[in-house]
């Protein structure tokens, strides 16, 4: 793609670099074949390839952007499937990034729509506010039908059970079981912690049996994917986060920095991104980047305890979350663990098409999750599984929404398997599926 940006314009780093992505595309549209959203909506501003030149246009003339320009960016779900997809290798993730920062530095939102992604950003992230915010969602659920529509969808999503804080929040060291073969940090997270703590509880108990020392560092808190992706420009989460596990990089040392959340993978992964033009952090944030491990990558280089089986013989539909398969191209790991326990995988039609969630996009934009939520499902009931797992607290709540189906996630069902306690999520099978 031509581009013509003035030498000053290039001197912004970000511009620069979202420079070098545009002369990348060469228009070819095989982007449309897999973008949700051109898969429903059929307009080509609703591409990658449309929004490429929407954010071309934005950032090339140094205007504002306008109401049209931000609609169809807000729609992006930021899945990455058009990453996968692109023969030319165009970094649309970091594009459509500098898109939305541009968007939120240069554009007046409605107030609704402000005070609804100020309220996102300052509650999600915090655990304790997200807790309090639950709380609040199950004392109004009775009015909901006379509340703005936004905070039904809102509650809607919301649980009806609230986890109190978990021993795995706070800072600490599990210490290995027999010889320490690997000290590994690991990021609690902000959402999955509250609405399912004992994901976090099945990888530590795991991590200990195979003989690691997990590390909850002091000063680790959200990864920053969703302020980041709502467009904050400067990473809200990412210093402190880089500066906490440097100490202990730099103190005991760390062979990993375990991650159980997918989409939390994707973002730590890019700090080295994120933080190249910070004087103080550049080098760190690459060095944490480096360290970054989803828990199934891991889990494959520790192998699974000797004996493992699957206490039952169910059926597994595995979903990858698009922020594994696209964002982080883990594919193999967790569905060989899997197998190696014991479960039977089966594979869902349409795998690289987002079910909906996204961070806050089933939040932000309900409708078209709401239809990627039910195609989702509908893929995934007719091949019949038994449960489905996945590595993503977000797709657990959307699939979740759409399906009866119990859904787990991946280190449950390999924790158990190893022997650990069985899954919360599977109280539902037990009548389908014989012991």
């Amino acid at each position: 793609m031509q581009t013509n940006f003035t030498l000053a314009q290039l001197a912004d780093p970000d511009v620069n670099e979202s420079e070098k992505i545009l002369r990348k595309c060469v228009h070819c549209g095989f982007c449309t074949a897999t973008c949700p959203t051109y898969l429903l909506l059929g307009d080509e501003r609703d591409s990658p390839r449309g929004r490429i030149y929407l954010i071309k246009d934005m950032l090339e003339n140094g205007r504002p952007a306008t109401e049209a320009e931000v609609t169809h960016i807000d729609r992006c779900l930021s899945c990455l499937s058009c990453m996968t997809t692109c023969p030319s290798g165009v970094h649309y993730m970091h594009l459509v990034d500098h898109g939305r920062a541009h968007i939120e530095q240069t554009y007046q939102r409605p107030l609704p729509d402000r005070m609804q992604r100020k309220l996102l950003a300052e509650v999600l992230p915090y655990r304790n506010r997200f807790r309090a915010a639950l709380l609040g969602a199950k004392a109004g659920r009775p009015f909901k039908a006379v509340l703005p529509k936004r905070l039904q969808t809102m509650l809607s999503l919301a649980p009806g059970k609230v986890h109190p804080p978990s021993r795995q929040e706070r800072p600490g060291v599990f210490p290995a079981e027999g010889p320490r073969r690997m000290r590994v940090g690991m990021l609690v997270g902000c959402v999955q912690p509250v609405l399912n703590p004992g994901i976090n509880e099945a990888a530590i108990r795991l991590l200990n049996r195979l003989g690691a020392e997990v590390v909850v560092s002091a000063g680790v808190g959200c990864c920053g994917a969703l302020t980041h992706h709502l467009g904050h420009h400067e990473p809200d989460f990412a210093g402190p986060n880089v500066r906490a596990w440097m100490r202990e990089v730099e103190g005991e040392g760390l062979d990993a920095i375990v991650i159980t959340a997918s989409g939390c993978g994707t973002t730590v992964k890019d700090y080295g991104f994120m933080l190249r033009e910070h004087p103080e952090l550049a080098e760190k944030a690459a060095k944490v980047s480096s360290l970054a491990k989803d828990i199934t990558e891991v889990l494959a280089m520790l192998g699974l305890p000797e004996g493992a089986k699957a206490p039952r013989p169910l059926k597994v539909a595995y979903h990858s979350a698009c922020s594994m398969q696209h964002g982080q191209k883990l594919h193999r790991p967790p569905r060989d663990l899997l197998k190696a326990a014991g479960f039977q995988v089966l594979e869902v039609p349409e795998g690289h098409i987002c079910c909906g969630s996204a961070g806050t996009y089933n939040i932000l934009q309900p409708e078209l999750a709401g239809q990627l939520g039910a195609r989702k499902a509908m893929n995934i009931e007719s091949v019949r599984p038994d449960i489905i797992a996945t590595g993503n607290i977000g797709c657990m709540t959307q699939i979740g929404q759409n399906t009866g189906i119990p859904i787990v996630h991946t280190v449950e069902l390999l924790d158990w398997a190893a022997g650990g306690p069985e899954p919360e999520g599977l109280a539902r099978v037990g009548d389908r599926v014989p012991a």
